[in-house]
């Protein structure tokens, strides 16, 4: 199985961490995150790994060839963005994709089932599944539902539940038919494909998730950086590790 990991971006809100050191080698514990992501899509099944890089990207190759102990069945292929081509242009640096493959942003630490996820897109005929986790937003004031003037309800200090994108994908290749020419980012490739009617579908999961793409983000994932390990423990229950089954989350189909 195949996946892509989108390491090119320039971690703008990471700084000063990313001033010198690529978001993708922002080290989380012992390991820098794109070595946790990779390990993990390994243990999934993942043995074909592209890496899409531009900004310092030098930097990420050498530490992988240079320092990063790999499983020996992993396979990395690197592919160089000239000029950034965003979160779904950046496919286009990648020319032998085919059939159906993970891609996913090179920020994002979860305990997510991936060969699950990848087994139920296969299952769905979708071009595109999207990995959903369930986000909070508080609102800290009273909301008002008005109508031509006319209040019909107020409601005071709602808690509204939406679900968010996690930053991983599964395409299936006639999805990247519908790439514009040039930069595209994810959101609009989305929206091609619904309006020309393609099948576009989402796996929600209650999985342990990190989207390393802000300070607050990334100093959690430090903060819980004990509960975080116990997602790369083999499962042990007699010798009283954490049972990852019990943080994977169930998934439901979304039109």
């Amino acid at each position: 199985m195949r996946a892509v990991i989108l390491a090119g971006g320039l971690g703008t809100r990471l700084r000063p961490y990313t001033t010198i050191i690529p978001k993708p080698l922002v080290p989380v514990g012992e390991r820098p995150i794109l070595q946790h992501i990779i390990e993990r899509l390994s243990a999934a099944g993942f043995r074909d790994i592209d890496l899409c890089v531009n900004y310092l990207g030098g930097l990420i190759r050498a530490y992988f060839n240079e320092s990063a102990e790999l499983p020996e069945s992993v396979r990395l292929r690197w592919h160089w963005e000239d000029s950034p081509l965003g979160t779904a242009g950046a496919l286009r640096t990648i020319p032998d994709l085919s059939g159906s493959f993970i891609v996913m942003n090179g920020d994002i630490l979860t305990s997510l089932d991936y060969r699950d996820l990848y087994e139920f897109h296969c299952a769905s005929d979708a071009a595109l599944t999207i990995a959903m986790h369930q986000k909070s937003v508080n609102i800290d004031l009273g909301v008002i539902e008005c109508v031509a003037g006319g209040v019909r309800d107020y409601i005071e200090k709602p808690t509204l539940n939406y679900d968010v994108s996690m930053g991983v994908y599964v395409y299936d290749a006639r999805a990247l038919s519908h790439l514009p020419d040039g930069e595209c980012q994810f959101p609009i490739l989305v929206q091609r494909l619904i309006a020309a009617g393609e099948r576009v579908v989402g796996y929600r999961s209650d999985a342990i998730w990190y989207d390393i793409g802000t300070m607050s983000e990334y100093e959690r994932a430090i903060s819980d950086a004990a509960l975080m390990a116990t997602m790369y423990q083999a499962v042990d229950n007699e010798s009283g590790a954490i049972d990852l089954a019990s943080v994977n989350g169930a998934h439901s189909v979304k039109s």
